[in-house]
């Protein structure tokens, strides 16, 4: 008898396998955390990329133009990849572009301490908070992320989902 996984054959069936069918995103990085992607885009295609044209030599600013792309590219797409969701197990955050950087870190439910979120003046104008899932026995397993889009709702809905959880005893 043979076992055999077969492989994914769509990038969203890829996506689709890091989570269980209930699993519900509730965070993702928002336009401010994107900010930094567009100042490095613009100074690498604004300055670095007409810098290298300036010295008349095309192969360098052919280079210079590559890596500005894969650079900018890869910084975009790992943005856009991390996600935080929760399901009936746990909160947990995927990340990851490349194969062997791709994963799931978590805190189950029963070891959640709770869910919080760094609150000030920049944060509520911009709508990104840097939102802090604790881990009740130790530092080193929580999450914590920046520039999180509308992270006071992210926050309220993790910790009215696992007083749920406790009111009816599905964890202690």
């Amino acid at each position: 008898m043979r076992f055999y996984q077969a492989a994914p054959k769509s990038m969203e069936e890829d996506n689709a396998s890091k989570s269980s069918p209930d699993a519900h995103v509730i965070g993702v990085k928002s336009w401010l955390a994107y900010t930094g992607v567009v100042i490095l885009a613009a100074l690498l295609f604004g300055v670095a990329l007409p810098l290298a044209f300036s010295y008349g030599n095309e192969i360098a600013a052919a280079v210079v133009f590559a890596i500005s792309a894969i650079v900018v590219g890869y910084r975009f797409l790992l943005l856009r990849s991390i996600q935080l969701y929760y399901d009936d197990v746990g909160v947990w955050l995927y990340s990851g572009v490349l194969p062997w950087k791709k994963g799931v870190t978590g805190v189950k439910w029963r070891d959640m301490e709770d869910a919080s979120f760094a609150q000030g003046f920049w944060s509520w104008v911009t709508r990104s908070y840097t939102v802090r899932i604790g881990h009740r026995f130790t530092k080193s397993s929580e999450i914590v992320l920046t520039n999180i889009a509308n992270g006071k709702h992210t926050v309220a809905t993790l910790n009215a989902r696992q007083q749920e959880m406790i009111r009816a005893g599905a964890i202690d």
